[in-house]
């Protein structure tokens, strides 16, 4: 039996178990969270310090959600890369300023957040997209917390767990049959095409590679920008901007193969590949011309960033080390290039079985 006030339990496997109000539900129900230690003493010492740490929360008074978010992305902005900035601004003024902007602050729960979370994903956006979403929510909550001393209402929620989809990637027929179509019909589409195809360059990437950017002495294709269109509030605008991360701004050896064919299209230094002209052209452009690339090689259509994923999964079934090749992509970590970019196709898979032998 608890003592009166205490909310502090003997658990039947022999520890103490105490018990501290969160906060309340939509419908005015209390919730509670639990503390567990070996002995009385202990637990109750851990419901001191917790109690002591929520008063320690300032009142948000009536601020609202819309009035502190708009705060947090004005600090965001001198920070964060203009592209973050806009997806940030997007994902607030799409999803979380209409169900949550006029709400006080204060009144801001888990639950709610998880019902939001429930409630997104039943009108069909994915697990990944309402993560990106919630994590905004995140992050602006960890800074209204840590500048103004305000509860972080969203500390504990559990993001929704996505599904890894398979990647559906060319097998090694069908990559000959598309660079014999590059290759029949040579432009600097087609160039570009390979560039991502042999290189694992993104599309804004390829987007954003100057002339300037390829050392024909050295043999060397250097990172520098990358393009991709963002949602204002007054509209959309084409940006180049920095590449996605520091390790995305790389030096990558160009293969022998592509170095005469990007001599065929040499141009001015400050000129795009290409687009061909001092202006660049934008993803969705080379992403259309891609899918009539592989319409007219006959293949299935597949979205552009497949491409990269194909030159992953090739470089490891030629021997190349991992290290390296995340350096080539641009990864920050090893994890990232061995988690998304590495697939093991069914041939490959057959290839490997088929090297074992009978045990006897």
């Amino acid at each position: 039996m608890a003592r009166r006030g205490e909310n502090i339990y003997k658990r039947k496997d022999g520890r103490y178990e105490g018990r501290y109000l969160v906060g309340y539900t939509p419908d005015g129900k209390r919730k509670y969270r639990s503390v567990y230690a070996k002995s009385y003493q202990e637990t109750k010492e851990k419901l001191i310090r917790l109690k002591s740490e929520k008063q320690h929360f300032r009142s948000s008074g009536n601020l609202t959600v819309g009035i502190l978010f708009e705060e947090w992305l004005c600090s965001a902005k001198l920070r964060i890369k203009s592209s973050t900035y806009a997806n940030y601004r997007m994902k607030a003024e799409k999803h979380i300023s209409p169900e949550f902007g006029g709400l006080r602050y204060e009144n801001l729960s888990a639950s709610m957040i998880q019902d939001f979370i429930q409630k997104k994903i039943s009108s069909g956006l994915s697990a990944k997209y309402v993560s990106d979403i919630v994590i905004v929510f995140k992050t602006m909550a960890k800074y209204i917390s840590r500048v103004h001393g305000f509860r972080n209402p969203l500390a504990d929620v559990i993001l929704p767990k996505s599904q890894r989809k398979e990647m559906h990637l060319f097998s090694e027929k069908q990559q000959k049959q598309l660079c014999s179509c590059l290759m029949r019909n040579q432009n600097p589409t087609s160039l570009c095409i390979l560039i991502s195809m042999h290189m694992g360059l993104r599309i804004g990437e390829i987007c954003g590679l100057q002339w300037s950017d390829i050392d024909f002495e050295k043999q060397i294709l250097t990172v520098r920008r990358t393009v991709q269109r963002i949602q204002l509030q007054t509209g959309t605008k084409l940006l180049t901007d920095a590449p996605k991360t520091n390790g995305s701004l790389r030096s990558v050896p160009i293969p022998e193969f592509l170095i005469n064919f990007l001599k065929k299209f040499r141009n001015q230094d400050n000129f795009y590949l290409l687009s061909g002209t001092e202006q660049p052209a934008e993803p969705r452009t080379l992403q259309r011309r891609f899918k009539a690339i592989l319409k007219k090689a006959n293949l299935p259509s597949l979205n552009y960033h497949s491409l990269r994923h194909m030159f992953a999964t090739n470089c490891i079934k030629a021997g190349f080390d991992l290290k390296t090749l995340s350096e080539i992509l641009g990864h920050a970590s090893v994890e990232t290039t061995l988690k998304l970019y590495v697939h093991s196709s069914m041939e490959r898979k057959i290839e490997c079985m088929n090297k074992l032998k009978l045990v006897a």
